[in-house]
């Protein structure tokens, strides 16, 4: 089992920023993949960002250029710096974690992040 812990959300004004951190602990391996995801009420939750643990660096159309994702290989721990946030951006943000190789994703509980216009 994987456990993931999140933190960094909250409320900013259009064009602010903010950081989101999730840490991992228990059966991490040394190649995995972590990421984010975000979700809206009553829609599918999305892929925003994903990292390996090579450093290679996947992104949503939608946060290119104001989004960075990295990683502390470590501490087992990843970051999303979010530039230029939009009011469309507000969602509840999960870190996710796979291991290379596997068919099994795990979850954070979920970090709210609201933006204001």
């Amino acid at each position: 089992q994987v456990q993931l812990v999140e933190s960094g959300g909250g409320l900013v004004q259009a064009g602010g920023s903010l950081r989101l951190s999730c840490a991992a602990s228990g059966s991490t391996s040394s190649r995995n993949y972590m990421g984010w995801y975000r979700q809206t009420p009553g829609k599918q939750r999305d892929f925003v960002a994903r990292i390996s643990s090579g450093g290679s660096t996947y992104y949503a159309d939608s946060v290119k250029g104001r989004f960075t994702i990295s990683r502390d290989n470590a501490k087992n721990t990843v970051n999303l710096e979010m530039n230029f946030l939009k009011p469309e951006d507000t969602a509840v943000y999960y870190c996710q974690y796979t291991h290379a190789g596997g068919s099994r994703d795990y979850w954070g509980q979920g970090t709210q992040v609201t933006v204001s216009s």
